[in-house]
């Protein structure tokens, strides 16, 4: 379906983010990984969808805190690779505390990686794309885009940033043949959950099972985990021709929490 174009996956050494890379590979494009982690397993993973596609997949360790890190890596990848056809904004980190408790620091680091890096990604790879008159804009945003939940100010202030940007971007690049959505998924068992799963097993003494079920109780009707290749499918579809009249779109996946 996408034979032979390219794309940038930010945070796609882990998690959903991997899952989407794995995913556009396997539709025939070649990919650009990017994310922190251990060195030989990301080293690993390129390999093996290198081996398994046929296509061409690089690593870029580009940090999504760093404007000049992020023009580096879209340089290098069309110095690379040619073009850059696809753009998924993935990279995504979290704190929780209340407001008056929230390290400022936090607070900046939370919306430099989860918005500004979004702007960043998307400003410098606009002009390709409309010189080529394709190109698809996919934010990985979040369920906490479209409603709030306690403690999590920066990162639900940077999720509904983020899609109020994907509508702008889209109605800049209307008729161009670019396309820009915003995914807004629920939980999904990620690491960045994992670490919620286990913050509030520590704290009220349950189980891991116990702490999941809890965690799906309090917000998501459908009472499962969202799978990472359910994400992955959308990211894929919006990608396609198929999916080329959908464009400034918040699409959530995300078993009915914000249909409550």
């Amino acid at each position: 379906m996408l034979d032979q174009r390219v794309a940038i996956v930010t945070g796609s050494t882990s998690g959903i983010g991997q899952g989407i890379a794995e995913k556009l590979v396997a539709q025939g494009c070649h990919v650009v990984l990017n994310g922190f982690g251990n060195p030989e397993e990301i080293a690993a993973l390129r390999e093996r969808l290198a081996q398994d596609s046929g296509r061409r997949v690089l690593y870029s360790d580009a940090d999504m805190r760093r404007p000049a890190d992020i023009q580096k890596m879209v340089d290098w990848t069309i110095a690379e690779l040619g073009v850059v056809d696809i753009l998924v904004n993935n990279a995504g980190i979290q704190h929780t505390d209340p407001i008056e408790a929230f390290p400022p620091a936090k607070w900046d680091e939370i919306l430099a990686v989860n918005l500004s890096a979004a702007f960043h990604t998307t400003r410098l790879v606009l002009p390709h794309m409309k010189q080529r008159g394709w190109g698809r804009v996919v934010n990985i945003a979040s369920v906490h885009g479209l409603v709030a939940s306690v403690n999590k100010c920066a990162y639900v202030a940077a999720k509904h940033g983020l899609v109020g940007f994907t509508k702008v971007v889209a109605l800049e690049t209307a008729g161009t043949g670019i396309t820009c959505n915003a995914v807004c998924p629920g939980w999904v068992l990620t690491p960045l959950v994992q670490q919620q799963i286990d913050a509030l097993a520590e704290r009220e003494g349950l189980t891991q099972e116990e702490a999941r079920r809890r965690l799906l109780a309090e917000k998501q009707p459908a009472g499962e985990f969202v799978r990472i290749d359910q994400v992955a499918d959308l990211v894929v579809y919006l990608c396609s021709d198929a999916a080329s009249a959908i464009t400034g779109a918040a699409l959530s996946i995300d078993g009915g929490w914000s249909a409550q």
